[in-house]
């Protein structure tokens, strides 16, 4: 929900006696079945908690620095600061969203690999001291405009750099010359940042090299005089608890070796969508139906064996909520709301669209599902990465609304953390969901 325009004042529905988040999708359908069937969203806040406390259990020396851009809904802001949650911020905008939610500037890092003059004026105003820098243009800009910053030196890594065939950062053997250059401007630099992606197929080897290189530019620095205290080894963090401990124990024994804890070395991650894709849902409306003819081979057991393909049109698309897909993302396949697949049911090979009738607005290629009615109601999980607001605009759609829920086994969780509803979240309102 990147960018949503929350209120001010944000309504929680306080889900009681078993009412579940599907209860609570029922009830905002029936409710559009009486305007104009627009589609919404359904954010569960108990699920940043859960994620919250996965995070800690499994990983409890990484410190998490929340990346602002997988989705700055301030009332995520909101509960993730008081998680205290540090955050990762690539622009002036969400450096203030941040500031404005009270969270201190040293628990700010300016990030992005070009960032505007304005940008680092702004942190230097506001007494953001961490900045990360890949290059010696970069070097300059900081140098000049902001002098007292504290710099996280971009390493690249081998698996990063297959995935975005570009090489972001600075590399081994480039580094001695850029920290030499930080000298000679009289810049701290304190340590460093790699990213190793998600999609990584070996993630023993790419956390191996990485860290063994930031070992290598953390005793370079220390040779040069500086105070080098804080690695972040970057985001690449699914969400899945699974997913996690395979990093963690990819990632446990090498810093162990590299950077043990009487280091005093401060380990950082960036989890992003970790925290907040399994914490949206998003119910779109079936608006139009098309039925081709042609040839398709079985797919699965059940898939009915007539020529039939169906195409439905959903009253949103790529230019909105999944924008996602024209960066490359797959959209995992929806439920049909209220329908319990039977066993015996025919599924059809079918696609999902956009309304735009673009070409690029195909949000689902091929899955199986029942055939549906135009009126039909698709509900899409683990829809917390996505950027609503920049396609909402270019579609000249308004903004999706959102319904914020917690469980009351979350929200006392949440209190027994310490996030208390008259300090920390100032600006919730608990009020009693009724069906």
């Amino acid at each position: 929900m990147k960018g949503l325009a929350d209120k001010p004042s944000y309504i929680i529905e306080l889900l009681e006696g078993g009412v579940t988040l599907e209860d609570v999708i029922d009830g905002h359908i029936c409710e559009q079945a009486l305007v104009e069937k627009s589609a919404f969203v359904v954010g569960d806040l108990g699920a940043l908690m859960q994620q919250h406390v996965c995070w800690q259990s499994v990983v409890p020396r990484l410190q998490p620095y929340y990346p602002v851009r997988c989705n700055s809904s301030p009332a995520v802001i909101e509960v993730l600061a008081s998680f205290g949650l540090g955050f990762v911020c690539s622009n002036k905008t969400e450096v203030s969203l941040v500031l404005e939610h009270g969270v201190p500037p040293e628990n700010i890092i300016l990030s992005g690999t070009c960032k505007q003059l304005a940008h680092i004026k702004h942190a230097a105003k506001n007494n953001i001291q961490y900045l990360v820098c890949e290059n010696e243009a970069e070097l300059s800009k900081i140098a000049r405009l902001h002098p007292s910053a504290k710099l996280l030196l971009q390493l690249t890594t081998e698996a990063h750099a297959a995935e975005t065939s570009m090489a972001f950062g600075f590399s081994l053997k480039s580094c001695r010359h850029l920290l030499e250059a930080a000298k000679e401007l009289g810049v701290q630099v304190v340590g460093v940042t790699f990213h190793i992606p998600s999609s990584c197929q070996d993630l023993q080897q790419a956390y191996t090299h990485a860290l063994s290189d930031a070992r290598c530019v953390f005793d370079m620095g220390v040779d040069l005089g500086f105070n080098m205290n804080i690695l972040d080894i970057g985001g690449g963090f699914t969400g899945s608890e699974f997913q996690l401990k395979q990093v963690e124990s990819a990632v446990r024994p090498l810093l162990d070796a590299y950077f043990p804890p009487l280091s005093g070395v401060q380990v950082l991650a960036q989890p992003g969508s970790f925290y907040v894709a399994s914490a949206f849902s998003l119910a779109v409306n079936v608006i139009g139906k098309k039925v081709l003819t042609r040839h398709w081979d079985s797919l699965a057991q059940g898939v009915n064996n007539e020529d039939t393909e169906f195409l439905y049109y959903m009253n949103e698309g790529v230019y909105g909520p999944f924008s996602r897909k024209l960066l490359g993302n797959s959209i995992a396949a929806p439920s049909v709301h209220k329908h319990a697949l039977r066993a015996e049911e025919e599924v059809y090979p079918s696609s999902l669209w956009g309304p735009s009738l673009d070409q690029l607005d195909q949000v689902v290629e091929r899955c199986l599902l029942p055939e549906l009615s135009v009126g039909d109601w698709l509900c899409f999980s683990n829809m917390g990465v996505c950027g609503l607001e920049e396609f909402s605009c270019l579609s000249g759609s308004p903004q999706l609304p959102v319904y914020y829920t917690v469980s009351t086994c979350d929200w006392y969780e949440m209190q027994e953390a310490g996030v208390a509803l008259d300090s920390a979240m100032k600006n919730f309102s608990m009020v009693q969901y009724s069906a």
